[in-house]
């Protein structure tokens, strides 16, 4: 039984490489002009002369898109095309039929086609078609890598929470059953009040955590933004600097904010804006030296403005500076080796930028410190968003996202 392989291979090398299509009919004069056609635009082309040995060499080729005759004698086209499917669901499969009625589209419809061309058809008709069909195999497996990722993100993400979940809860277990077991006495009551403060510290570090799983399924359900409006973001900035005077105290840094008196609106969701300030300014905080400074700097030049968030801490090495927004990363930085979070924090960042039509990069030196700058389009109406800034603060915004980079 002649399968034409050996000349199509011919064509093929003439031709260059390209995705593999397998041609089935029995007149051997549409196997030449499909082969000559589509080894010409770069396709690696193989020819088949009836159902029986077309379906062998699907197996052995692998394809991605059969050409296939509806009339044939022995196994039919329809019948190639269901068990075509049997062999691998994805391969598009386009029919072509001397027989052309509104009929027999259809049932090659049905039997799971892609389309379907009426002989005779022109070279460039043909070419067009199985453009058509590649192009929708591209996105159906584009589709399908994507939702394999985001299931294997929720299956990392699972086991990432449940083993940050477990360390602390078992330290809180420990501190409190050893306070349980302890008698009165003076300096039992410090050592129950430092212990007691030690368990305060780690339910903070599992509230980031669950916080970070709420906001990752709000971004695998749509947008995170849940509103449209005109917000100011230096009173942003100043809620939520002087939420953390006490945590920069505490780290001896100190908070700088340098935005000249002037408003810097933007339209946007306070929510999200809050949460992306939130997460640049404690990660300056968290990241940075005994007697360092954060400042928190904005500007305004065509049409934009920028946020910028600087700080003279350890730094970013070269290396981990390209993935310092990829999920759950989480660079090593020297003397910060035990710093909290889930490294969800920056790419929660970037979406909202990226939602609120703006843009996030960073500079960083390792020793020196970094500078997250933001550019996000101005408003075209204020509105009273200052005023109603002002009085939320910082207490008007979720904390729903990670602050580790």
């Amino acid at each position: 039984m002649n399968t034409d392989v050996s000349a199509a291979r011919g064509e093929l090398g003439a031709a260059g490489g390209g995705e593999a299509i397998v041609v089935i009919d029995d007149d051997y004069a549409i196997r030449l002009a499909c082969r000559q056609t589509l080894a010409k635009t770069g396709y690696d082309v193989t020819t088949f002369e009836d159902g029986a040995a077309g379906l062998k060499g699907v197996a052995e080729v692998k394809p991605a898109l059969v050409v296939v005759d509806l009339k044939m004698p022995g196994i039919s086209g329809l019948e190639v095309i269901e068990r075509v499917y049997d062999i691998d669901p994805d391969i598009v499969i386009i029919v072509i039929t001397g027989y052309a009625t509104i009929a027999t589209a259809v049932d090659a419809m049905k039997a799971g086609a892609y389309d379907f061309l009426p002989k005779p058809f022109k070279p460039d008709e043909l070419r067009m078609i199985v453009s058509r069909g590649l192009e929708r195999r591209h996105l159906l497996m584009a589709s399908r890598r994507a939702e394999m990722e985001r299931e294997l993100m929720k299956r990392r993400f699972v086991t990432f929470v449940s083993h940050q979940l477990k360390t602390p809860l078992v330290a809180i277990h420990q501190y409190l059953d050893v306070m349980n077991r302890m008698e009165a006495g003076g300096r039992l009551v410090e050592q129950k009040k430092e212990w007691l403060e030690r368990c305060l510290r780690r339910t903070r570090e599992m509230q980031e955590i669950i916080d970070d799983w709420l906001t990752l399924s709000k971004m695998e359900g749509g947008c995170l933004a849940r509103e449209n409006v005109a917000v100011e973001l230096k009173a942003i900035a100043q809620a939520i600097l002087r939420s953390y005077e006490g945590m920069a105290a505490q780290e001896s840094v100190s908070l700088i904010l340098d935005m000249p008196d002037e408003e810097y609106v933007v339209t946007g969701d306070r929510n999200c804006l809050g949460v992306l300030c939130d997460n640049l300014i404690v990660n300056a905080i968290k990241y940075n030296k005994p007697g360092g400074a954060v400042t928190v700097a904005g500007s305004q030049s065509g049409g934009e403005v920028t946020l910028s968030v600087a700080d003279t801490g350890i730094g970013v090495c070269e290396h981990d500076l390209p993935f310092l927004f990829d999920d759950f990363f989480r660079g090593k930085r020297h003397g910060k080796t035990n710093a909290s979070g889930t490294g969800l924090g920056l790419p929660i960042c970037k979406r909202i930028v990226s939602e609120l039509g703006g843009c996030i990069e960073v500079e960083s030196q390792e020793g020196v410190g970094s500078v997250f700058r933001v550019r996000l389009p101005v408003s075209t109406t204020t509105g009273d968003c200052k005023n109603h800034v002002a009085e939320t603060g910082a207490q008007g915004i979720e904390k729903d996202t990670g602050s580790g980079r």
